[in-house]
């Protein structure tokens, strides 16, 4: 089992850049897939970014491809990079974790979840 706490959310104008991380507890962070969603107002959650085990493989939604960047390391942290931003990325976003072997944009596969943090963009 997983615990998960994500921080970094905040407000910033559009084009500007945050970095989400989210903390990991328990002793086998090295064997969960990890990925972000979002969720904005009254719309549906929605995939974001997904990184394999060993860090080395990352998979985006379209959407935030080129201007998002997902990490992972050895001390139990994800991370989101994102720059550029977007009013339309104003979202509450949300760290997970799978026990897939592969990188999944399924939230159905991801068995944990953080409480969210909220990214607000102005325009």
């Amino acid at each position: 089992q997983v615990q998960l706490v994500e921080s970094g959310g905040g407000l910033v104008q559009a084009g500007g850049s945050l970095r989400l991380s989210c903390a990991a507890s328990g002793r086998t962070f090295s064997t969960y897939t990890m990925g972000w969603f979002r969720q904005a107002p009254g719309k549906e959650r929605e995939f974001v970014a997904a990184i394999s085990r060993s860090g080395g493989n990352g998979y985006y939604a379209d959407s935030v491809k080129g201007r998002f960047t997902i990490s992972r390391d050895n001390a139990k942290n994800l991370y989101l990079q994102m720059n550029s931003l977007k009013p339309e990325d104003t979202a509450v976003y949300y760290c997970a974790a799978s026990y897939s072997v592969t990188v999944t944009s399924n939230g159905y596969e991801y068995a944990y979840w953080g409480q969210g943090t909220q990214v607000t963009v102005s325009s």
